[in-house]
C-alpha cells in the first residue's frame, strides 16, 4: 500500500495474527475541517437553525482550521450538537447526516488517510471512527467508507425525539482513550496491538494508550509531542484543494 515516508503503516505481517483495531479521529484527521459545521449548513438549509447560528458555525469552522482543537472548541461542539438536534427526531438527524456527507464531507476526505483505513481493513483489522462529532453523523461516514463502526458524541432521545441532553460526555480527550480501551476489551483485542490516528493535542491520551501512533496534520502542541516521542507524522489535503 502507498504510505508516507515517515511510516510504513500496517504491514503484511499483521494478516492472520491476533485481532487489531485502528481508531481514527474525524475532524482534521479523516477529513478537512469540522464536520459539525457542515451538519449546521444542511440543518440551516432545512430550516432547523437560523442564519445567526450558521454565521457562528462559519466563524468557528475558520477558527478550527487555523488553530486546531482546544477545550473551548470542544465545548462549542457540544453546544452546536445540542442546538442542531433538540426537538428533532432521530430520523431527521440521520437524513441530515446523509445529505451532509453527500453534499460536503465526501469532497473533504483526506485520501492518504482513507487509504490507511482501507489498508487496515485489508489486513483484517477493525476500523472505528472515534470522534466528538454526533454519533449519527459519524456512523454515516463509517458506513459510506465501509468501516467497521463509529463511536461519537451521543445525544439523548425519548420516543425517537432528541431532548437536547447528552448521553455521557463529549467524545474527546481522555474519554476517547476510555472508549477505545472499553471497545478493545469487548472485542478481546490487546490495546498494545491497536493503532490511533489523530491531529489534536486532545487525543494524546488515546495516542499514548495504543501501541501504534500516526499523527495527521497535527496542531502545534501535538507536533511537539510527536517529535519528542518519535511518532510518525503524515500531512495530507483533500483532492479538491490540490493544484
Amino acid at each position: 500500500m502507498p504510505t508516507p515516508d515517515s511510516d510504513a503503516g500496517p504491514g503484511e505481517s499483521a494478516r492472520g495474527s491476533a485481532p487489531v483495531i485502528a481508531f481514527f479521529d474525524v475532524d482534521n484527521t479523516l477529513l478537512h475541517g469540522a464536520s459539525v459545521y457542515h451538519l449546521g449548513r444542511i440543518a440551516w438549509k432545512r430550516g432547523h437553525v437560523g442564519w445567526r447560528d450558521l454565521s457562528r458555525f462559519a466563524w468557528q469552522q475558520a477558527r478550527f482550521k487555523s488553530v486546531g482543537e482546544n477545550h473551548r472548541h470542544q465545548l462549542a461542539v457540544r453546544d452546536r450538537a445540542l442546538e442542531l438536534v433538540a426537538g428533532h427526531s432521530v430520523l431527521e438527524l440521520e437524513a441530515i447526516a446523509v445529505e451532509t456527507y453527500d453534499a460536503h464531507l465526501q469532497a473533504l476526505l483526506l485520501p492518504q488517510v482513507v487509504e490507511r483505513a482501507r489498508a487496515h481493513l485489508a489486513q483484517g483489522h477493525e476500523v472505528w471512527l472515534l470522534t466528538a462529532t454526533p454519533e449519527a453523523c459519524a456512523r454515516v461516514i463509517a458506513e459510506r467508507l465501509g468501516l467497521t463502526g463509529a463511536i461519537g458524541t451521543r445525544i439523548e432521545s425519548v420516543d425517537g425525539v432528541f431532548t437536547g441532553a447528552l448521553l455521557g460526555p463529549v467524545m474527546h480527550g481522555g474519554h476517547k482513550a476510555d472508549a477505545a480501551a472499553r471497545l478493545a476489551g469487548e472485542r478481546g483485542v490487546r490495546i498494545a496491538d491497536c493503532w490511533a490516528y489523530s491531529d489534536s493535542r486532545n487525543d494524546i491520551p488515546l495516542l499514548e494508550l495504543v501501541g501504534h501512533q500516526q499523527v495527521v496534520n497535527p496542531d502545534a502542541a501535538l507536533a511537539r509531542h510527536a517529535a519528542s516521542r518519535g511518532w510518525p507524522v503524515m500531512r495530507d489535503r483533500p483532492r479538491a484543494s490540490r493544484p
